[in-house]
């Protein structure tokens, strides 16, 4: 079922991609001949107007076919559609639909990392304490619940130390002692109040401590742990853009040390190994996965805008180099140029599928 998952992610993120790119060729008035998922022999297809949306059988990502893109469209193209075409549009025009398909991966990360900031419960509460046991036959039995969440000891709000958990209301409960000699079992001659949240309200009670003698204090027979929750909106989107930055600059920094360093070169994976390490976190959690897919959304972009054809960045690349230069730069030349597109394509594959046969052969991933 995780690999299940794990292609449906995957499909997802290469729909949304070529969807970018749809979307904003149709707004600009480009003319698209096909949206494809999945590359040709062609599976099933249907038209709609001009268009035809089709599902190919080889999974290896998807397209999106503009009129004209391929300079050796034009002597080929009926000319009532001419004035449509890719290469017929301003500069800008083509930068737009170019752009809009990383722009989409890149939002589509900044949605799920932001989903799970602000919903996943991840960041420890310093002013509350969750009752994880209470001991049968201790002053608590019978009062408190395991699942209360404690807010305040005789009055005093919770405070915790999160860089080194230690919890005053502890000390607060020990204050409480037996009048006279304190001796194993006396009860302290005030009782703890203490103020929970228990179903979504909030109780007092009143707790009589007894001394253990081990202990050399007086406790009441509970223990605590933390109380995780999600981020508030602004500051899980500023998480995130935090999040995503690392990641970019991290993947570019690899990439650059590829060619010099073999510990980088360790690091590439291709599509089996990301795709192997997916469907593990899919079995861990749907927030670890939907994490990893996150990722995996950002670095399609990251790598899609590297200025080499046939990526999106070699497009952008030489759309602002005809801007630069004032006319069109000859096909011949952008063709030529595209062969190191290619070949930094094939290679960075290479590596990573290397790195993913012999990671799975040696046990696979394991993330946890």
């Amino acid at each position: 079922m995780s690999w299940v998952l794990t292609l449906l992610g995957f499909m997802a993120l290469v729909v949304l991609h070529e969807f970018g790119h749809f979307a904003a060729a149709k707004a600009v008035g480009m003319r698209v001949e096909r949206f494809s998922l999945f590359f040709p022999p062609k599976l099933f297809g249907v038209r709609r107007g001009e268009t035809e949306y089709m599902i190919g059988a080889i999974p290896a990502g998807g397209y999106v076919r503009i009129t004209g893109m391929s300079p050796r469209e034009r002597d080929k193209i009926d000319l009532r559609i001419a004035h449509r075409t890719y290469y017929a549009q301003p500069v800008w025009k083509r930068l737009v639909v170019i752009a809009a398909g990383p722009a989409m991966n890149v939002l589509v990360a900044f949605a799920i990392l932001w989903g799970i900031y602000a919903l996943s419960p991840h960041q420890q509460r310093t002013d509350r304490a969750r009752i994880a046991t209470v001991e049968s036959g201790h002053p608590a039995a019978g009062t408190l619940r395991a699942g209360d969440v404690l807010l305040a000891v005789d009055g005093r709000p919770v405070r915790l130390n999160v860089s080194s958990p230690s919890a005053g209301f502890i000390s607060q409960i020990s204050s409480h002692r037996c009048p006279g000699r304190q001796v194993a079992g006396c009860v302290a001659a005030t009782p703890v109040h203490m103020t929970v949240l228990r179903d979504g309200r909030r109780l007092s009670f009143a707790v009589a401590p007894r001394y253990e003698p081990k202990l050399g204090r007086t406790l009441i027979g509970i223990e605590t742990g933390p109380v995780y929750t999600g981020e508030s909106l602004a500051q899980a989107a500023r998480t995130s853009i935090s999040e995503m930055w690392h990641v970019t600059s991290l993947t570019v920094s690899r990439i650059s040390q590829i060619f010099v360093s073999s510990h980088a070169r360790k690091e590439v994976h291709s599509i089996v190994g990301i795709s192997d390490f997916a469907s593990e976190e899919f079995n861990y959690s749907a927030t670890a996965a939907l994490f990893v897919l996150a990722l995996v959304s950002l670095s399609l972009a990251i790598v899609n805008l590297f200025p080499f054809l046939p990526l999106d960045g070699g497009h952008i690349f030489w759309a602002l180099a005809e801007k630069l230069r004032g006319r069109p730069i000859p096909f011949a030349v952008m063709e030529r140029a595209s062969v190191v597109g290619f070949a930094l394509v094939l290679f960075l594959f290479l590596i990573g599928f290397t790195n993913d046969i012999h990671t799975l052969s040696n046990g696979g991933f394991n993330v946890r």
